[in-house]
């Protein structure tokens, strides 16, 4: 039999039917909003890092407005063109020491023989000039550039280039006839000091490089996230204060 449906629970049901509904509807909606993106991924290369391993903030000679980096072989006279040439010579005899170079202390040897007068008339010239240009320091001075020089061919990043450079003049100095190094020296000079003028241009392209990437990358931190079994860990990246360096992400 069928039970007679009461007008009173009609009218309860219409009342509730509408809210429940609209329960329905909100929770369906709030189900729907998608959650707020990832902070962008930015890829940071690596920061430029100085040629041949040299140190950081090194002082190297500055392009002058000719063009030209000058250095302590800079504009000399022809006998301090023959001296450094001998300084030169005589500190890739010292320093390329490996079993490769050594045809360069071979050389050396044979250079101070081939070439004893022409290296005194240039001491004696040299003791003379700086005496007349410093007085009773000129000797003091003389030694201090001379320091200079040998510092100058000295430089550690460039020893290997050098070293190598080093092997093809010393069979193109044994082809040099006694009485003929004044004639020589300058270019010879040119040719030992090549490897430097490189690392020196070599040097600068990496404060310019270095100069653009903490203009590009100086103001962003590094966040890493954690790592999961399935994922490996990214770089993420989000805007940090104006001049604030970047940090590597923890691996």
């Amino acid at each position: 039999m069928t039970r007679p449906f009461a007008k009173g629970n009609s009218l309860r049901y219409l009342k509730l039917a509408p809210a429940a509904a609209l329960v329905g509807f909100l929770a369906a909606c709030a189900q729907k909003v998608p959650p707020p993106p990832p902070p962008p991924v930015v890829v940071i290369p690596p920061q430029p890092q100085p040629p041949m391993g040299a140190p950081e903030n090194m002082t190297i000679p500055e392009v002058t407005a000719d063009g030209t980096r000058k250095t302590v072989n800079s504009s000399v006279s022809t006998s301090q063109a023959v001296w450094n040439l001998r300084s030169a010579y005589n500190v890739a005899a010292l320093n390329c020491v490996e079993a490769e170079y050594n045809p360069v202390l071979e050389g050396y040897k044979s250079f101070l023989k081939v070439h004893d007068k022409s290296l005194d008339k240039a001491d004696a010239d040299l003791k003379k000039s700086f005496i007349a240009s410093f007085g009773k320091t000129g000797i003091k001075q003389r030694e201090t550039y001379q320091t200079q020089v040998y510092n100058f061919f000295a430089v550690p990043p460039v020893k290997s280039n050098f070293c190598n450079a080093a092997m093809q003049l010393a069979a193109e100095i044994a082809l040099v006839p006694a009485g003929q190094l004044e004639g020589y020296a300058p270019q010879g000079l040119a040719k030992f000091e090549a490897p430097f003028q490189e690392f020196f241009n070599a040097y600068e392209q990496y404060r310019a490089d270095l100069a653009a990437w903490r203009a590009k990358y100086g103001g962003i931190v590094v966040i890493a996230p954690q790592q999961t079994q399935n994922t490996a860990t990214q770089n993420i990246v989000t805007p940090g204060a104006a001049g604030t360096p970047a940090t590597a992400a923890a691996q």
